[in-house]
């Protein structure tokens, strides 16, 4: 038993429903508890990430709540909870005074929580309740603003989305019931005989490529930017969308033994980190860009993952949550501050906020895959073992990594680049509360741009150095280290031509994508740009294959309810009524009078065998004279 693991779970999910249930008394105190459980959730993960605790407490007969933190889960609980007290700093100073700041602090809290609870889960159905509590405050905190109907209608579509997704851990532990009663440990999940072991392998991808926004569940998370850029902060770079990552690293074993599963995997994530590079490419909505370029990072992670090159995923996980975080609110502070996330309204921004804009740049080109920076490292570790798995996977991986330059240097481009002066002229004449803006702000406040809070540069400050500070992990000594640390075998060893080749590719590619007129002509056809730009028409694929025919198959069963079955059972009870008059007024006259005659036939027979009953002897003595007399006629007429 070990009270550190179980405080890391139980500390943030306690606070969170705390302050939920207090609702806005708490408004004013929130932000300062928030913060202090973060931090202490942080020192509560460095230790259990040194000390490898574990614990159990009975849940279902033979399916206990089992826990543990070990090398990767090690890994995670960090990432989670220093980028959830980055988040939270910068939330206190971006969220104003009239905000709900109780309800949203609370759901992040809980939502971390149940973060906590899925990477620290040793079992299938720990890793379910965690799961399921992670979706359900995800759509909370993506419909923040309820009162905005197509903010609702974003988390409804990314909650059913990953809902429909989740649906493959029922069947994973379904499988593994059915093929062994047990705990359903999830290192043991490889040792399922086929073919239970087949379905096993299906229901883990299907649930990881949902959760992680993988192809061809992508269109989620564009859905999801209408969420706070906190949310997306915390979410979408080192939470939620890694979760299927860190599943499918976690259950690697499985994935070989499948035959099927790690290939599958390795194309998916492959194929989805070029897909929706292209996807940002396209992007002219600055949110709508960085949540492309989730899709197609972590795409790299469950490359990674299908590869068998741990180590890199484990790297590129702790390198993208820094960096993307970094970008989500660095986003939120310039959509706060000038109303607006369309790149060509954000032209110029960087100069006139200077520190947030060196910082942005610090991120951009992490996210870059640009040398010294933590994610051209990390990048090449996971594509060492893609080249050791054939030369297509690392072929299509590097192409994906000239993607990221050029839409990581896109965002420099914009942010960095001259205003022209006709431009100026008409923002001097638009003041920002023209602009949709969230948090609203009177008018009065907004004739000129608003600064970004002091209080929101230092964790910036802080993710930006991480983005620095986190590449010598991919290098020897500290990389092997790493891999000791996570418990893993031999993994694939980059060498040094790799790293040289990566990062001469990316700066080119860097280079080509600064010099590139952005706002001109481009050399894709236009329905090319319209494709990517409606992220491949995803969603619309869903509602035409998916959503429009059972909404149809659901017309169609209500309408067979309504004129069919509806009519049915209204003349199967006419139908009743009638039989039932006719045979009240038929049958039952006949049964009742069948009835009564024979009461009456009875009655007479009951006054006829009442008269010789008169009391007296002698007529007794005459009657059996009689009857005797009778039977003796009877015995001589047989005879």
């Amino acid at each position: 038993m070990s009270p550190v693991l179980w405080a890391l779970v139980a500390l943030p999910v306690t606070c969170g429903v705390l302050l939920l249930a207090a609702g806005r008394t708490l408004d004013r105190w929130a932000p300062a508890a928030a913060v202090t459980v973060a931090i202490a959730s942080l020192g509560l993960a460095v230790t259990a990430a040194v000390r490898h605790p574990a614990v159990e407490a009975p849940l279902l007969d033979g399916l206990p709540v089992r826990l543990g933190v070990d090398g990767l889960s090690g890994v995670l609980v960090v990432t989670v909870t220093a980028v959830t007290l980055a988040v939270l700093l910068f939330s206190t100073a971006e969220f104003a005074a009239d905000e709900a700041r109780a309800r949203f602090f609370g759901l992040m809290l809980l939502f971390a929580g149940s973060m906590l609870v899925t990477v620290t889960a040793t079992t299938l159905p720990t890793l379910l309740m965690g799961w399921e509590v992670m979706g359900a405050t995800s759509w909370a905190l993506i419909g923040y603003w309820w009162r905005e109907p197509v903010r609702t209608a974003a988390a409804q579509t990314a909650f059913l989305v990953t809902r429909t997704a989740d649906l493959g851990l029922y069947l994973a532990a379904g499988a593994a019931l059915a093929a062994a009663p047990g705990p359903l440990s999830l290192d043991t999940l490889d040792d399922t005989g086929e073919p239970w072991l087949s379905f096993v392998t299906a229901g883990i991808l299907l649930a990881a490529f949902g959760k992680s926004a993988q192809l061809p569940f992508s269109f989620w998370l564009s859905r999801a930017m209408q969420g706070p850029s906190p949310v997306s902060a915390l979410l979408h770079s080192a939470a939620m969308v890694v979760a299927g990552a860190y599943l499918l690293l976690r259950t690697g074993t499985l994935l070989d033994a499948s035959g099927w599963g790690a290939d599958t995997a390795a194309w998916v994530g492959a194929v989805t980190a070029v897909a929706l590079g292209l996807v940002a490419v396209a992007q002219t909505d600055l949110k709508q860009l960085l949540a492309a370029s989730t899709c197609a990072q972590i795409g790299f992670m469950v490359l990674a993952a299908g590869v068998g090159a741990s180590t890199g995923g484990a790297l590129q996980l702790m390198a993208h949550a820094a960096a993307k975080s970094l970008l989500f609110m660095v986003a939120g502070a310039w959509l706060t501050s000038w109303g607006t996330q369309q790149l060509t309204e954000l032209r110029g921004v960087a100069r006139s906020q200077r520190s947030v804009g060196v910082i942005c740049t610090v991120g951009a080109l992490s996210l870059a895959g640009l040398p010294p920076l933590s994610l051209w490292a990390a990048k090449d570790v996971l594509l060492a073992g893609a080249l050791e798995d054939g030369g297509g996977l690392y072929a299509v991986g590097l192409g994906a990594a000239v993607l990221s330059a050029v839409y990581s240097v896109k965002i420099l481009w914009y942010v960095w680049r001259r205003t022209p002066a006709a431009e100026v002229e008409r923002r001097r004449r638009t003041p920002a509360s023209a602009v949709h803006r969230w948090p609203p702000v009177p008018k009065s406040a907004v004739e000129e741009r608003l600064p970004i809070p002091s209080g929101a540069v230092p964790p910036l400050a802080l993710l930006a150095l991480a983005c620095a500070a986190l590449t010598p992990l991919a290098f020897p000594p500290v990389r092997d280290a790493l891999t000791d640390y996570l418990g893993l075998g031999p993994q694939p060893d980059p060498h040094a031509w790799e790293f040289a080749v990566s990062g001469l590719v990316a700066l080119i590619a860097a280079a080509l994508a600064w010099a590139w007129p952005w706002g001109g002509r481009t050399l894709a056809p236009p329905w090319t740009r319209r494709l990517c730009r409606e992220w491949l028409r995803l969603e619309r694929a869903a509602h035409v294959l998916l959503v429009s025919p059972t909404l149809g198959l659901a017309r169609a069963a209500a309408a067979f309810d309504d004129r069919v079955l509806d009519r049915a059972v209204n003349a199967s009870g006419s139908g009743a009524l009638v039989l039932a008059r006719w045979t009240n007024r038929f049958v039952e006259g006949a049964v009742d009078g069948a009835v009564d005659g024979l009461a009456a036939a009875t009655r007479r027979l009951g006054r006829w065998a009442r008269r010789p009953q008169t009391g007296q002897l002698h007529q007794y003595l005459a009657q059996a004279v009689a009857a005797f007399s009778l039977i003796a006629v009877v015995l001589v007429l047989v005879r």
